[in-house]
């Protein structure tokens, strides 16, 4: 890459890792502290709020998408940006669960994924573009490690309310970050109709589709469940769960890296894949079966982990290398659309799940799913190398 795609792609990287620090932030605590605000006790309303973000995001993704093919893709990046920090402060002044929902919604209504996204593809070559998918992929499982570390000292400290003060002042400076390091977004034509409808219906983008909307339904429903198990079986108060989530992110940070380079630099990317979905399901079995104790949950929590970030990595940048080239911005749309659906359905079902049948229906349940995609993880389609593609 030259030195204007090295900048663009960090730019953007580091706005989509502002916006989703303020999202993981809440994840450990939220089932935890959200109890105390009114009408907290109701973990279906707990699981609601937590997943009510995802709902509207999924609603918007595909809007905010071609409205920026409309309008460009800086204004409605800047609009979008400015709807989830007006939620973030509407959630910081929750005088009970309700409120709280409703923050929740506003959040979800600045869906800029898939514009920032597309933003990407436009200032960057094609050979390079993957690089850029997997930076601003990469930088997802990056946040979501950090904010697992600082989330329950932080919340400790400033409460639920400041996280989600936090988050909004996060969402604004992610905007002057936007106009002071993103160069000018190039004036393109909207996809054609006919290429939106092959994205949606393309059977190999679908496989990739379903991932993510595994990975991120698990996700949160898992965090339903570990805040609240680290304090019954493992013993350890919430401001000191970062015992366990800092030596488990900093060991997956490191064993992730070699997979990565088997995937994308070796060739082993269906393996790696396979593997990493084929891990998820270990962890959701292990945590159901074998999850009593600090050490066991430090232990799988290590391994899921790993296998959430080699997946945040691989998943985005198999979009951008498998959709039409006319239709990068329409495949990420859909593809951001179904990861907000995962958040909202994982928030709801793992609060449900908790409520009727406790914690280890969740893990099973999840498992259950996992099975479901490593069934498709087996059979995905391995576009051509980077390098096979510039040659060819």
């Amino acid at each position: 890459m030259n030195s204007a795609e090295r900048r663009t792609g960090s730019a953007l990287a580091a706005i989509f890792g502002l916006r989703m620090l303020g999202l993981f932030l809440v994840l450990p605590v939220f089932s935890v502290l959200a109890g105390g605000l009114p009408g907290g006790n109701d973990l279906m309303l707990v699981g609601l709020a937590l997943g009510a973000y995802g709902l509207t995001q999924a609603f918007f993704q595909i809007p905010f998408g071609l409205a920026s093919d409309r309008w460009g893709r800086k204004p409605v990046i800047v609009a979008g940006l400015l709807l989830f920090a007006a939620g973030s402060f509407m959630a910081a002044a929750a005088p009970d669960i309700y409120w709280m929902i409703a923050g929740r919604v506003l959040q979800g209504a600045g869906a800029v994924s898939a514009a920032v996204s597309a933003l990407a593809a436009d200032l960057t070559r094609e050979q390079h573009r993957t690089k850029v998918m997997a930076m601003i992929g990469a930088s997802i499982g990056l946040v979501f490690a950090l904010s697992l570390v600082i989330a329950p000292p932080l919340a400790a400290a400033i409460g639920l309310s400041g996280l989600f003060v936090l988050t909004g002042a996060l969402a604004l400076g992610a905007i002057i970050l936007l106009f002071t390091a993103v160069p000018p977004a190039p004036t393109f034509r909207a996809p054609a109709r006919a290429s939106f409808l092959a994205v949606l219906l393309d059977a190999k983008l679908a496989k990739l589709n379903f991932g993510v909307f595994a990975l991120h339904l698990m996700q949160m429903a898992l965090w339903m469940v570990v805040p609240a198990t680290l304090i019954a079986s493992g013993g350890l108060p919430g401001a000191e769960h970062w015992k366990v989530y800092l030596p488990a992110v900093l060991l997956s940070l490191a064993l992730m890296v070699p997979a990565i380079i088997a995937a994308e630099k070796h060739g082993k990317l269906r393996p790696v894949y396979a593997g990493a979905v084929a891990l998820l399901v270990c962890v959701q079995g292990g945590l159901a079966l074998m999850g009593n104790g600090l050490w066991a949950i430090g232990l799988w929590l290590l391994l899921f982990f790993v296998a959430f970030n080699i997946l945040e990595a691989l998943l985005p940048s198999l979009i951008s290398r498998l959709a039409p080239p006319a239709a990068k911005g329409a495949a990420l749309g859909i593809y951001n659309t179904t990861q907000s659906l995962g958040l909202f359905f994982g928030g709801i079902l793992g609060g449900w799940l908790v409520k009727s049948f406790g914690p280890t229906a969740v893990h099973l349940v999840c498992a259950a799913v996992g099975v479901i995609w490593l069934g498709l993880a087996v059979r995905v389609t391995a576009p051509p190398r980077p390098a096979e593609q510039v040659s060819s």
